[in-house]
């Protein structure tokens, strides 16, 4: 018997934003974060999509989120800054709301930046700025977590998995886009080693005492490591400072901090900057991205997403594959029953 089932997007969608607004949230934020927890799902990302809904439930039920938050955004119409205060929300509505201010605002300047406040983050980064490249526009963001990484030659929690995302829109085509973790793997991927009961590659944790681990529990009672030692260590420290710092937020440890060991999604600030393609002057802009980008074809390289975008062809084709089980508990907590995990 077939363990899968294919549903459209749409179809997927619906079914998690009842779960969603069945555990609590305002139809706005059920109807956001659904849509970038199917767009992981669909496109693979196992690790930000349908196990996610827990989390969500158990942050908000936890009382870090506001379920009914309306986003706030401020700005001058003749500078290209941007602040959109979540209210203690979580971060998809917050970005769905500034995000054609930003896409209009990089246009008019050739940059600008905004700045998400007090928001609850748990999604990956690619979904906005994938959003932002199709309209147009090349984009950074950046974010704290709660301090799950020990930086290069420590030994305990100091910094956030502090993910970078980038997206460079390809005339005609998908756009070119990378997110990582600045950590080895993002925590999201240790807990489905947890829930997998499978071993952590080499080189990936520490347990609590500091010692090398390969257990997801002793990881995720440790700290992660960052990828590239020092490289690593270094860019994340960059994120604190640009996602924190600058912008008036909070610090990874001092998330954890209003977190106090409940496990629940970090509370804290987003930072984006758009560039134009065509700001400053250069000839030809799209001719000179796939003259480049033609290169790592030629050399029989991969680019950053190709696997996401495969899969999102085949899921586009089929349907989102989805097991049974996981079918079925959406559809109890849909009913307002109490979340569980999916995986």
């Amino acid at each position: 018997m077939n363990d899968q089932v294919y549903l459209s997007f749409d179809a997927l969608h619906h079914l998690v934003s009842a779960a969603l607004s069945g555990g609590g949230l305002s139809a706005r934020h059920a109807d956001a974060v659904a849509r970038v927890i199917v767009k992981a799902e669909r496109d693979q990302c196992r690790s930000h999509g349908l196990y996610r809904i827990a989390g969500v439930l158990k942050t908000l039920q936890g009382g870090v989120a506001e379920a009914e938050a309306v986003p706030e955004i401020s700005h001058s119409d003749d500078k290209p800054i941007i602040k959109v205060n979540a209210r203690g929300g979580f971060s998809p509505l917050a970005f769905e709301c500034g995000a054609p201010l930003l896409a209009e605002k990089a246009g008019r300047f050739g940059i600008a930046a905004m700045a998400i406040n007090d928001c609850v983050h748990f999604s990956a980064l690619w979904p906005e700025v994938e959003q932002l490249a199709e309209a147009g526009v090349a984009a950074l963001a950046m974010c704290p977590s709660n301090a799950y990484v020990a930086p290069a030659g420590g030994i305990r929690k100091l910094l956030g998995t502090n993910p970078l995302a980038f997206a460079w829109p390809c005339t005609g085509g998908l756009p070119y886009v990378f997110d990582f973790a600045t950590s080895v793997a993002a925590r999201g991927e240790v807990e489905l080693h947890r829930l997998d009961n499978t071993p952590l590659p080499q080189g990936w944790a520490i347990d609590a005492e500091g010692r090398p681990t390969t257990d997801p529990a002793a990881a995720l009672d440790g700290a992660l490591l960052t990828f590239g030692a020092h490289k690593g260590s270094a860019v994340a420290t960059m994120i604190e400072l640009l996602a924190g710092v600058l912008i008036g937020d909070l610090l990874s440890i001092e998330s954890s901090a209003l977190d106090n060991g409940r496990l629940l999604a970090p509370r804290h600030g987003e930072l984006l900057i758009a560039f134009a393609p065509d700001a400053f002057g250069a000839a030809s802009p799209a001719a000179h991205t796939q003259k480049l980008l033609a290169e790592f074809t030629a050399q029989g390289a991969r680019l950053p997403s190709q696997r996401r975008y495969a899969a999102r062809a085949q899921s586009l084709s089929r349907g989102i594959g989805i097991s049974r089980e996981n079918l079925a508990k959406l559809q109890q907590m849909s009913s307002g029953l109490m979340p569980t995990e999916l995986h």
